[in-house]
């Protein structure tokens, strides 16, 4: 009998279902070859894979991608007339026999196809076509009907072995002068946006080659890097003793992090457990971890059986500073996707729009049935580059979760707030940003949120292969850390979501989320102050745009009050060390300020939603996939719900 808390029957039953699929089908698992699905191959790689276009021969795609470089981690097998090449980087050191594992692009000039079996497994590459397989070292690979020698991909190394000790969970990472990361045995072989190897733990022992050895630790965005280099000798065990300081401690001022959009398991090239999770969030110093079941691109919905276990329960490492919880994400790839925190009971519906399904009901609909009394929703991912105009927002109406059922949903009161930080905007000024600032001018009261969409089923995957929590929501909570105090703190909105900078922000002492009645004429004092690395330029920021700003950590100003308006703080600057491929940004929920009762609703941003709601009407009749009239009408009456309150904020 399984007596493993972690691992009760169901989940256990499920991760072996998870094993089988990725056995027989690799990464993507089956699933449905929608646009993202079939890039997870290629996005191991994602400088190169960024210059890829989503085309019906993505193998020759990625090939002309590199242009004629060899990435990190991959090798190329070049067939021309001349014969056939092998080109790799730094042999990996080999401590002790075994197969090493290999991402191979086979890469044809050849002016006829050519037949390459890898395994026994045959496959046609098209005259001058390519191909990308994953392979071992001890895989027999032919080319018609050649053996290729796959030896030069390793060279022998004596061994020994570094023990490693911060005083508390970290992450680490442990490389050798070639690039190569390694690992304690067992332990998945992750790497980051960066490319940079991870593990989490602490007072671990591991495998290396007698070289110079480097070993860097750190704990997530509260904590600064230690590193050191060491020269370990054969078949010796060398102590080294590690800790990286404290930039700073929300905790003790009452303020807990989060990442509301964490998966286990969507696809991948593994299957991750429970004690994956716990050992990422405690090694992250991570207090809040949201762990959502959904779907990729068909009807399974992956661990939802975890879910089903434990809905409306801590997870078992929970402790008093660290909170996990199964959530859900509730998706359509027209209308947007909906995180949801503090979820009592499995939903009814997970997803809409996938496969031979309706985009129905509307997500509004969604989002009632998920609000339960103890729940936080928030908009996932909802914007993905630049946006000036509503119509950047309907961008045509491709499927690409694009959060355009928002503006309806924020005015109904259906959700709690929006990822303002996300992994799919990371410029200097996140879209999602001014989309968020719109919607709050508009009348509607939405706490700043921030969630990775990491997967921890992904060792190397563009940035979700990076740590839970490089990007955070901050809420400050009464009382100690639960999830209900949590849940509260966001629903009050006094929140600000960062890729690593602490930020506060007071409005006559007052914080985010907080509100300031006014009678008018009145003046406030505003100060916003900013901690941590990265840090170059702060703003103040009111409904009628940018108030104050300029260089450093810290900025006030006086702003006398005529009309209700709202005051956020927004800090930028250079490249952060805890946000992969990111900079440094950091976003406050607002203050209210009301004035004789009256709630901020500037015109010019009622105006704004209000041509979204034109736009998305016209979105539902052209673009979205429905059945019947009546779902036709569910979709336009709830947009009509919506008009009606932005019409009255007039």
């Amino acid at each position: 009998m399984n007596h493993d808390p972690l691992m009760p029957p169901r989940v256990e039953h499920a991760l072996r279902e998870y094993r089988a699929l990725l056995s027989a089908h690799g990464i993507t698992w089956g699933e449905p070859p929608l646009g993202y699905v079939r890039m997870m191959p290629f996005l191991r790689f994602p400088e190169e894979a960024g210059r890829m276009s989503v085309r019906p021969d993505l193998d020759a795609e990625f090939r002309d991608a590199l242009g004629g470089e060899v990435p990190r981690g991959l090798a190329v097998l070049r067939l021309t007339g001349d014969g056939r090449r092998l080109e790799h980087g730094p042999p990996r050191p080999l401590l002790s026999p075994g197969p090493v594992p290999v991402v191979l692009l086979v890469d044809s000039a050849l002016p006829h196809p050519v037949e390459v079996t890898a395994g026994g497994v045959p496959y046609e590459i098209a005259a001058g076509g390519a191909k990308l397989l994953d392979v071992t070292t001890a895989t027999v690979l032919t080319v018609d009907g050649e053996v290729v020698d796959l030896s030069g991909l390793t060279r022998p190394a004596p061994a020994a072995r570094l023990r490693l000790r911060a005083g508390f969970p970290c992450r680490w990472s442990v490389t050798t002068p070639d690039g190569h990361g390694w690992y304690p045995e067992g332990v998945p072989h992750r790497r980051d946006n960066d490319d940079r190897p991870f593990f989490h733990g602490d007072d671990v022992v591991l495998a290396v080659p007698c070289e110079p050895v480097t070993i860097r630790v750190t704990r997530g965005m509260e904590y600064g890097v230690a590193e050191t280099t060491v020269v370990p000798g054969a078949g010796e065990e060398t102590l080294v003793g590690l800790t990286p300081q404290r930039l700073y401690d929300a905790a003790a001022r009452g303020w807990y992090g989060a990442d509301l959009h964490v998966h286990m398991n969507w696809a991948g090239d593994l299957v991750a457990a429970p004690a994956e999770a716990a050992a990422a969030q405690l090694g992250e110093d991570l207090h809040v971890l949201n762990l959502v079941a959904g779907n990729v691109a068909g009807e399974r919905v992956y661990d939802r059986e975890a879910l089903e276990h434990w809905a409306g329960r801590d997870l078992p490492w929970s402790d008093a500073r660290h909170v996990a919880r199964l959530g859900v994400e509730y998706r359509n790839d027209l209308f947007g996707h909906v995180h949801v925190f503090g979820v009592a009971e499995p939903p009814a519906v997970y997803h809409t729009g996938f496969g031979a399904d309706a985009d129905w009901p509307p997500n509004a609909t969604a989002c009632g049935i998920l609000r339960e009394p103890g729940a936080v929703l928030g908009y996932a991912h909802p914007f993905h580059g630049p946006v000036s105009s509503p119509e950047d927002v309907a961008a045509g109406g491709a499927r690409n979760c694009t959060g355009r059922a928002l503006v309806v949903d924020a005015a109904l009161g259906l959700v709690d707030g929006v990822e303002v930080l996300h992994f799919s905007d990371l410029s200097p000024a996140p879209g999602t940003a001014e989309v968020y600032r719109r919607l709050i001018g508009a009348g509607n009261r939405l706490a700043a949120l921030a969630g990775t969409d990491t997967m921890l089923s992904f060792t190397r995957q563009d940035t979700v292969s990076s740590p839970p929590g490089w990007e955070r929501v901050y809420a400050r909570v009464d009382g100690p850390l639960s999830a209900e105090s949590f849940a509260e703190a966001v629903r009050r909105g006094r929140t600000f979501a960062t890729t690593g900078p602490w930020l506060e922000l007071t409005v006559n002492g007052l914080g985010p989320g907080e509100t300031l009645d006014l009678d008018g004429g009145e003046t406030v004092e505003i100060r916003a102050r900013a901690v941590g690395p990265g840090v170059e330029h702060i703003e103040i920021r009111t409904a009628a745009g940018v108030l104050a700003e300029g260089p450093g950590h810290e900025i006030t100003a006086s702003l006398p009050v005529a009309d209700a308006t709202y005051v956020v703080a927004v800090v930028r600057g250079g490249a952060h060390p805890h946000s992969p491929g990111g900079r440094a940004y950091a976003h406050t929920s607002p203050v209210y300020l009301d004035v004789r009762g009256r709630h901020v609703a500037r015109e010019e941003d009622v105006r704004w939603c209000l041509r979204w709601l034109d736009l998305l009407g016209e979105l539902v009749r052209d673009r979205a996939r429905l059945r019947t009239r009546a779902q036709l009408r569910d979709h336009l009456d709830l947009i009509e719900k919506a008009r009606a309150v932005y019409e009255s904020r007039l």
